[in-house]
């Protein structure tokens, strides 16, 4: 074990047992030993279902909301 992960881990130790149970689950899915399921909200059901049905019906952003949006973040 490194140093640096050693150190993690010391302090981890001392952290209450729920987040510690929600950093070792973190650590598990980035080692690839746990696989991750994320669960969609509803909102977020229904968003991607609005996003599929403007995908079908080929209603994407025009060029102009397009520039609009590089220009709001300075690009």
């Amino acid at each position: 074990m490194t140093e640096l992960l050693d150190r993690a881990i010391a302090r981890v130790r001392t952290l209450p047992s729920e987040a510690q149970d929600e950093l070792a689950s973190v650590l598990l899915r980035l080692a690839g030993e746990e696989e991750s399921v994320y669960r969609l909200t509803p909102e977020e059901e229904a968003s991607f279902a609005d996003s599929r049905a403007q995908a079908a019906r080929r209603d994407f952003a025009s060029d102009e909301q397009i520039r609009a949006i590089w220009a709001k973040h300075g690009l």
